[in-house]
Parts: structure tokens; C-alpha cells; sequence
């Protein structure tokens, strides 16, 4: 159920935000908050993430989700394979792009004799 999508979203949301309630990262990640808990429990126990209390906060209940080196290392690879991913579909839709752009010359050049003839 935890995708590399969703880990490397996780990982990222929580280096810049580690004080994000669970709440908050499920709506900034589009899921529910059962499936936000079950993917930081799943990313805790790999070792990737590690959730401690705030020593001073009020609200004992709020956790610091912080990345372990572990955590650092497997978002660095994920950043570079998502990377990769978008790099391929960019060259895909620019050659997609390109070919649409032909075909539309082609069919404006070919419209105004078809109109003719008719």
C-alpha cells in the first residue's frame, strides 16, 4: 500500500515540515488520515522516519516526524528516480507536442483546398 509516490511525497513533506500534524500532511497528500497513519507507521518501522513528542508543546499529543540518515538517503535516491521518471515523460509529451503541431499544419494547409473543390 505505501508506493514510492507516497514515500517520497511523505519524505519530502517532512524534511521542510517535520511538525506536520498527521491531519495536515494526509490533506497535503490528497489521502485519508488512516492511510497518512499506516504509511508513517510503515515509514517508522524501516527505519526512514522517527516520531518523538514536542518536550515543551502543551498538546502531548503532537508529534516532530524527523527523517533518519536512513530516511535522508532513501529520499535522495527516490528524488532521482522520480527525476528520471519526469524527465521521460517530458521528452514523451514533447514529441507528443510535436506531432499534434505537424498534423495541425498539415490539415490547415490541406482545409482551404478541400473548401475549394467542394
Amino acid at each position: 500500500m505505501l508506493t514510492d509516490e507516497y514515500r517520497y511525497k511523505i519524505l519530502k513533506e517532512l524534511q521542510y515540515s517535520p511538525d506536520l500534524s498527521q491531519r495536515e500532511l494526509a490533506k497535503r497528500l490528497g489521502i485519508s488520515l488512516g492511510k497518512t497513519n499506516f504509511c508513517l507507521k510503515a515509514l517508522i518501522e524501516k527505519g526512514l522516519i522517527k516520531a518523538g513528542n514536542f518536550k515543551r508543546s502543551t498538546n502531548k499529543a503532537k508529534y516532530l516526524y524527523l527523517l533518519t540518515p536512513t530516511g535522508i538517503e532513501a529520499k535522495a535516491r527516490l528524488t532521482r528516480k522520480f527525476l528520471h521518471k519526469k524527465l521521460q515523460e517530458h521528452e514523451a509529451l514533447a514529441l507528443e507536442i510535436e506531432s499534434l503541431r505537424e498534423e495541425a499544419a498539415i490539415s490547415s494547409e490541406i482545409a482551404p483546398e478541400v473548401s475549394q473543390h467542394g
